[in-house]
């Protein structure tokens, strides 16, 4: 199975993604938040196309601040659909703006997304597709996994022999323990 570890070292919009973030345990709901919505926004695109653009995303999503996004309406969404710097997508507009319009009663019982996550945890990879079906939008198997996988909640992410592997071990992520 060919790891990111194979070719992201050392590329410009890879590279950094792959030492800073990809795998490394994320607790911050925005964060959780936004990797969500590019995961979402990848689907049939190359993550490179998703990384390039990821500044725009930003922007275009008030920095992905959960509440902001969960109150656009109609304007906001003409005005999403018409931002050439990100994917331009309705179903995926749409499910970015359900999708924090969950996360925030998620956040009413959990306190965080990072807690809801946490509340689930273990799971092996088929249990969490199924919850991610139930409780968001435009989230099937792979956009799951990956998200899991980016955040720390499913393995995966690095070869052992890649010094990053290491780096996240550190770290704890979900992944390492069943508790």
């Amino acid at each position: 199975m060919p790891y990111y570890c194979d070719f992201a070292p050392g590329h410009p919009w890879h590279g950094p993604y792959h030492d800073n973030e990809y795998g490394f345990p994320v607790r911050d709901d925005s964060v959780l938040f936004e990797r969500l919505v590019l995961e979402i926004n990848q689907a049939g695109l190359s993550w490179l196309t998703i990384l390039k653009k990821r500044e725009q995303f930003h922007i275009a999503y008030d920095k992905f601040d959960i509440d902001r996004v969960a109150a656009y309406g109609d304007r906001e969404k003409a005005r999403l659909l018409s931002d050439a710097g990100i994917i331009r997508n309705r179903l995926k507009v749409d499910a970015a703006i359900a999708n924090a319009k969950t996360l925030q009663e998620i956040r009413k019982d959990n306190c965080s997304f990072a807690d809801w996550l946490d509340s689930h945890h273990p799971l092996p990879k088929d249990e969490w597709v199924k919850l991610f079906k139930k409780t968001f939008r435009f989230t099937g198997g792979e956009i799951t996994g990956e998200f899991l996988m980016s955040t720390g909640y499913l393995p995966g992410t690095h070869r052992e022999d890649c010094p990053v592997f290491a780096e996240i071990s550190k770290q704890r992520p979900p992944w390492q323990y069943n508790t």
